[in-house]
């Protein structure tokens, strides 16, 4: 089927108290290592991308071409979101080449100026029918060219959160509550008052990104309190990464693209199967 619209699927999540999984993919036989997992369990995902695995690709026309065949054929709904773009003319490029979804990330910025670029996004994607997600907080870890130390990590404040909604007409919102990018290097301490609170504060669905390595009852608690997509990245790359590596290792080996690659799709698959399977909540 075509790309749908991330807002349909996450308005849907949010209610009914399941959460959307976000996965990155960087090609065709990650997109359908994922696809596949969302059809397994019959319920829709979302295929995302930030600016590294676009300029691995050679820019986002490519890989919105890929994530339109991996879906043509899904029984599932699928959407393509563009993950911590930072640069409004590369947001417009993705709108063009057919994301369904964008991210803007300006939480680095002072609340006022985050808004004020927030805004603008929603506004341009709004003539195209397409999905905006914001972030509100700063999470630890790296993101793309955005790193933030754990010091400097701050986490979402409820009243600022429903502020932010109600200037920028946002559709999503990613929330800082304690997780990270990347694997950890701290033990986590996930915020589930805070979430709560913001919850309380805001209707539109609400995004956990650095779901890579997050405690599943840390995960599964915040989808009851209002998380309706969590974001998998590290954990994706590292299951295709090291099984690519493992299935080198014997001497008997022999190099075919079936032999080759495909215990990493397969291992891709498993990972975000069990995934999907943690985000269905109640």
């Amino acid at each position: 089927m075509a790309l749908t619209t991330m807002k349909e699927l996450l308005v849907t999540a949010r209610k009914e108290r399941y959460a959307v999984g976000a996965f990155e993919f960087w090609s065709l036989d990650s997109a359908q290592a994922i696809i596949h997992a969302a059809e397994a369990e019959k319920v829709p995902v979302i295929l995302q991308a930030g600016k590294i695995e676009c300029d691995f690709c050679d820019g986002v026309k490519y890989l919105a071409q890929i994530a339109k065949i991996a879906a043509a054929d899904a029984s599932v709904p699928v959407a393509l979101h563009l993950d911590h773009a930072t640069d409004y003319d590369f947001i417009c490029q993705a709108i063009d080449a057919g994301f369904t979804s964008v991210m803007i990330d300006a939480s680095m910025l002072p609340f006022e100026e985050n808004a004020k670029i927030t805004r603008k996004v929603v506004e341009t994607a709004a003539r195209f029918g397409v999905t905006v997600e914001a972030e509100l907080g700063k999470l630890s870890g790296n993101e793309g060219n955005i790193s933030v130390s754990k010091e400097e990590a701050n986490q979402t404040d409820p009243k600022e959160a429903a502020q932010f909604v109600a200037q920028t007409g946002v559709d999503a919102l990613a929330v800082a509550i304690g997780t990270a990018h990347g694997f950890y290097t701290f033990t986590p301490k996930i915020n589930i008052p805070r979430l709560t609170e913001i919850a309380k504060e805001v209707s539109i669905p609400l995004v956990l990104h650095g779901g890579s390595g997050t405690p599943e009852k840390d995960v599964q608690e915040a989808v009851k309190h209002g998380i309706a997509k969590v974001n998998i990245c590290t954990e994706l790359v590292a299951a295709f990464g090291k099984t690519y590596i493992k299935t080198q290792a014997p001497e008997s080996f022999k190099y075919t693209i079936p032999n080759l690659f495909g215990p990493s799709k397969e291992a891709g698959y498993q990972l975000a199967l069990e995934k999907i399977r943690l985000f269905k909540g109640l």
